[in-house]
């Protein structure tokens, strides 16, 4: 380490330290209560909710903001490019198929990537699942990897010390804290015997699978936790493609001579799965009981969402050549689908897409949560609006998104405010299924250029792909995809996988030359990670801005929890209000919030810490 090193960070250190002194007296503003609203409708628990932990708080060496706030540190400038950092971060991760020529389909699926803070540290760290070879074909092994992040711009694998070196079928992901104990948990979705990992609270995971009997075997994809039944305690979703196994592999060909990947069309569909959380580390098999059964369902990727804002969370399934299922929850432990009545379970011409992933948000800050997805080449994507009435439409063709997206395979995809500007924007991540693809579809390629689509607001997008750097244009064979404030300077990074390849990690540069707000959410009544939760941010000029705290989404992966709400220009004086409903119906009011800050706000007590962004060191 240098000299000139050593002082710069000490002079740094320095600075903050008479920062930190100089805040101490407006402390008391950052740990005000909230103003409560009554519930809209009182919600029965059956638990009681334990106090939060130690780790609710911020550790001694986290720096704590008044929501007055001092001033924010100076705004970058320059065009937003998003950077690639992979090597440079120490991510080495390459997934491996296993393929070896037989052309299994699982081998087409890729694999997912989760965001978790796995240590509470405030950085996010990330989560990359991983397949492995087939049987008889083993050329070494293959596990998921955990990379804690280093605070510097670098990340470290701890697989191996946190517990996670399992080999297994890996496919997909979902993080979310099923024992309300303030370590967030993963489930990891394969081709055989799902995994449930239980934080330990030291950096290690125990695989816990066996006890609270969630290996739910088969062809699992995409997953979520959420609570609907609104008892405070995080439920599973786990969604399931086909009826597959290496005995009852098809064969097709694209050409009449060579073995190619078949479609899921020559396998049965498999129905997803739910599990009802019973509060003692077990869970209870509840799909047939709550009228989710659906052994025609071809699911791969689902969505969180309280489509008529009832205060219950529905899901939005998208199924691959199946109709796509709007779960309405009926508030009583049961489902109904509403997909043809809604709209959303077939396309224009009155048949089944590839639906591949899925994401919910308001995009049209309208107050309603509206569907991104996307679907197979020539199908393009669909931006299912929902105009509140319980119906949507497609604006994809008006949009232009349609003619854009048709000749990609949309995988990943979702909504997040790359620029800031408070219009939520969407990312698609694309790339075929087909290695062969090219040689009945010269026009088609296998690997594909991802599609960054700007929300310029009045149902407008503009493709922008290339125009934030060189690294997002090029072309992969993607798949699963999340986003995240990795390095805690405001605005959204990106972590996209490929299938059978490596995974990489895009840094967004100058997206924070706007202003923002992060929210961090704590349950009490309702479960700890606040998933459900609904975050209403005003601004001064009567903006209202829209986020639903939420597991899942995208395509097998899962971003962070967190909300980021894009502010727009910068404005040293500015502050906004933020409106909380919670899902046990508590209302939480917090006014005269400084914009520039990572706020944490547990439900019945308002901000319980906060500091500035970009975070200091």
């Amino acid at each position: 380490m240098s000299t000139s090193y050593f002082n710069g960070n000490l002079g740094r250190v320095r600075c903050w330290a008479l920062c930190l002194i100089a805040s101490i007296s407006l402390l008391a503003a950052c740990n005000k209560a909230p103003t409560a609203e009554p519930a809209a409708e009182p919600v029965a628990t059956s638990h009681s909710a334990p106090s939060p932990p130690d780790s609710a708080n911020p550790p001694a060496t986290t720096p704590v903001e008044s929501s007055g706030g001092t001033a924010a540190p100076a705004h970058p400038s320059g065009p937003i490019e998003f950077t690639d950092i992979t090597s440079q971060a120490g991510i080495r991760f390459k997934h491996n198929s296993g393929a070896f020529g037989k052309k299994y389909l699982p081998e087409t699926m890729g694999s997912g990537v989760c965001f978790i803070d796995y240590d509470n540290d405030g950085w996010q760290d990330i989560l990359l699942i991983n397949s492995m070879d087939w049987a008889g074909h083993k050329s070494g092994n293959s596990y998921p990897a955990l990379y804690h992040n280093n605070r510097d711009g670098t990340f470290t694998d701890v697989t191996r010390q946190a517990g996670l070196a399992v080999e297994m079928y890996g496919i997909g992901c979902a993080v979310g804290d099923y024992d309300n104990d303030g370590y967030d948990d993963i489930y990891i979705t394969t081709v055989g015997s799902n995994h449930l990992f239980r934080n330990l609270h030291n950096g290690k995971f125990a695989d816990v699978t066996a006890k609270a009997g969630v290996a739910d075997p088969g062809f699992s994809s995409s997953a979520v936790w959420f609570d609907y039944d609104n008892d405070g305690k995080l439920d599973l979703f786990v969604a399931h493609y086909v009826e597959w196994s290496i005995d009852t592999d098809q064969y097709c060909s694209l050409d009449n001579k060579n073995k190619s990947y078949c479609t899921p069309q020559r396998f049965k569909g498999q129905s997803s799965t739910l599990f009802h959380n019973k509060g003692d580390g077990t869970f209870e098999n509840v799909t047939k009981k709550a009228g989710l059964y659906d052994p025609t369902g071809k699911a791969l990727g689902v969505a969180l969402l309280d489509y008529d804002n009832d205060g219950w969370l529905d899901l939005f399934v998208s199924n691959d050549t199946e109709p796509n299922k709007l779960y309405h929850n009926n508030r009583d432990g049961t489902f109904t689908d509403v997909g043809v009545a809604a709209g959303l379970a077939y396309g224009e011409a009155g048949t089944a897409r590839a639906g591949m992933g899925t994401d919910a948000a308001d995009y049209d800050n309208s107050g309603w949560q509206s569907l991104v997805l996307g679907n197979f080449t020539n199908e393009s994507m669909s931006l299912y609006h929902n105009d509140g009435s319980g119906l949507f439409t497609d604006e994809a063709p008006r949009t232009g998104i349609a003619t854009i997206s048709n000749k990609s395979l949309t995988f990943g995809t979702f909504f997040f405010d790359y620029d800031l500007d408070g219009l939520p924007d969407i990312l698609a991540v694309n790339g075929h299924v087909s290695d062969d693809i090219s040689v009945v579809q010269p026009n088609v390629k296998y690997a594909q250029p991802p599609h960054l689509f700007r929300n310029l607001g009045g149902n407008k997008f503009e493709e922008v792909t290339t125009k934030v750097g060189d690294a997002l244009p090029r072309p992969i064979v993607g798949r699963g995809a999340a986003y995240a404030d990795v390095d805690n300077d405001g605005d959204l990074d990106l972590v996209i996988t490929t299938n059978n390849g490596p995974a990489r990690l895009l840094r967004n540069d100058n997206g924070n030359k706007n202003d923002m707000l992060r929210v961090k959410t704590i349950g009490t009544r309702s479960n700890r990670d606040g998933i459900g939760a609904k975050v209403t941010v005003k601004t001064a000029n009567g903006a209202r801005l829209f986020a639903m705290v939420k597991t899942g989404s995208s395509y097998l992966s899962q971003s962070e929890l967190p909300l980021t709400f894009g502010l727009g220009k910068p404005d040293a004086s500015k502050t906004v209000s933020v409106k909380i409903v919670w899902p046990s119906g508590r209302k939480d009011s917090i006014s005269n919030v400084k914009a520039n800050q990572f706020i944490t706000v547990q439900e019945g007590k308002g901000i319980i810490a906060a500091y500035p962004l970009p975070r200091p060191l």
